[in-house]
């Protein structure tokens, strides 16, 4: 199973933000959206990501005031990606080892997703879950 099973499902809308926008703005866009991370563009591309870590690593080293610097001063870049094609174990694995748990998916330099761990699991999940009831299927009618 690929990365784009998991947005086929979910879809691919994304929120993004600019570099240059306000950490305040961005943790604005984070609470109306009830989202953890948010891809950060500059010039249309992908440059990092921020998150709710960044926020909080940011304000307990500077105060409110960090709240008035731009996002790319405190994102995490560069940002870990994958691509439509790469495997979900890939993903889970990439996140594991990184400790993220947001991914943007890049088609080329496009974005064209994001993926969070939640996304990934749950999809395993379903997965193993189908796996199982085709076994108790076939064990009934065998």
């Amino acid at each position: 199973m690929t990365i784009a099973v998991i947005l086929g499902g979910k879809g691919h809308d994304v929120v993004a933000i600019d570099a240059g926008a306000t950490m305040g703005e961005a943790v604005q866009l984070l609470a109306e959206r009830r989202i953890g991370a948010v891809p950060v563009l500059d010039g249309g591309r992908v440059a990092g990501v921020f998150s709710e870590r960044d926020v909080i690593r940011c304000l307990a080293s500077e105060g409110p005031a960090a709240l008035e610097r731009p996002v790319r001063d405190a994102m995490t870049a560069p940002a870990m990606t994958v691509s439509p094609g790469e495997p979900v174990l890939g993903a889970l694995s990439l996140m594991t080892r990184r400790r993220i748990r947001h991914l943007p998916v890049l088609e080329g330099e496009a974005l064209v997703g994001i993926v969070s761990i939640g996304d990934l699991v749950k999809h395993r999940i379903d997965r193993i879950e189908a796996e199982a009831s085709a076994m108790r299927d076939y064990i009934a009618h065998a």
